[in-house]
């Protein structure tokens, strides 16, 4: 039987043409793939502009921002400028998100932790996301001019202006320290919290900036080991690319030191229930970034990323207990002297 041909009731072969076979299926089953082809298709792209703004990432915006407006406000709870304070804050860290894949499309390329990216597997244009990430900048930017005030919003943009200018385009691909200096745009929800709600800055929410700031290379350097030949290729000179085990392991501990301390600073603003926190989270988290060194020295094997999950589990709970007292809004320990 020759291609074309059909079996006819008596056994026998008749032909058909192609536009006959094409003919026996439904018109309604077409359609239904056709439908799901475009669904699926939309669906890819909503997500890959999803995955433009990091949304893991955007985590840290909550973490550090709504404990912020509680400690401006102790003993009150203004829902609606907390919401619109998030709302605004996550709109310019995802324009900021996407502006530093802009600029690092071709470095997330070369590396396994990125290379599923939407710019490195072209799932989006880099044209489309920098219009997208502009967008997200003025959105944000609008939103906290409305709801809080200008000086948030200006914070908010001078956030994504250091991150994606200073950090990205300067710091990355040139020095070490990249993550030391360019980290401070990661500590700018503690400002713009707290200015959301005051309209103004002060010592408090300066020393949670300190927090961040001294947290973010360690908590950094430690996921950096784990990923060293990927910054390698990339020729990102983060510390562990440069620098032996033990020296960046040294480092972390005195970055976690300066954490801590900074974190202590804050204990005549607070009652006891932060002090209690800061103490323990701060003795738990150096304990572990020792062990990291110790280890390192003896020549052991060592697993930094225990040390990077838990750096996100200690800055979790030093954030969250300063949200609980200030809720709770006990005395604080500066009013007993």
């Amino acid at each position: 039987m020759r291609i074309g041909e059909r079996v006819s009731g008596d056994g026998s072969a008749t032909s058909r043409g192609t536009s006959e076979v094409e003919s026996d299926r439904p018109v309604s089953e077409s359609n239904t793939t056709a439908d799901t082809g475009a669904l699926a298709r939309v669906r890819g792209m909503v997500m890959a502009y999803i995955a433009l703004t990091k949304p893991r990432v955007i985590e840290l915006l909550l973490v550090a921002t709504i404990p912020v407006m509680l400690q401006a406000d102790r003993g009150h709870v203004d829902l609606r400028i907390i919401a619109f304070t998030l709302l605004g804050g996550w709109l310019g860290a995802a324009s900021a998100n996407t502006l530093n894949m802009v600029v690092d499309a071709d470095i997330d390329k070369k590396m396994r932790r990125t290379a599923k990216r939407p710019l490195a597997r072209h799932a989006v244009t880099r044209l489309n996301a920098l219009i997208f990430g502009i967008l997200l900048w003025v959105a944000s930017f609008a939103v906290l001019w409305w709801a809080a005030n200008l000086l948030s919003a200006l914070l908010v943009s001078a956030t994504i202006i250091f991150y994606v200018g200073v950090y990205t385009m300067i710091l990355k691909r040139r020095t070490w320290q990249n993550v030391v200096w360019g980290g401070a745009a990661g500590c700018m929800p503690t400002l713009v919290g707290w200015a959301a709600v005051t309209g103004s800055l002060s010592w408090q929410p300066i020393v949670l900036f300190g927090v961040i700031f001294f947290w973010t290379p360690p908590h950094t350097w430690a996921l950096a080991m784990r990923y060293r030949e990927d910054y390698k290729a990339a020729g990102v000179p983060m510390l562990p690319v440069i620098a032996t085990e033990e020296r960046v392991t040294r480092q972390i501990v005195v970055y976690t030191w300066l954490t801590v301390i900074c974190s202590f600073l804050l204990i005549g603003a607070a009652s006891w229930i932060y002090a209690a926190l800061a103490v323990l989270a701060g003795v738990w988290f150096l304990n572990r970034v020792h062990k990291l060194y110790r280890d390192t020295r003896r020549g052991v094997e060592v697993t930094p990323l225990k040390v990077f999950l838990q750096s996100n589990e200690y800055l979790a709970a030093l954030f969250c207990g300063l949200a609980i007292d200030a809720v709770v809004n006990l005395p604080t320990i500066a009013s007993y002297f």
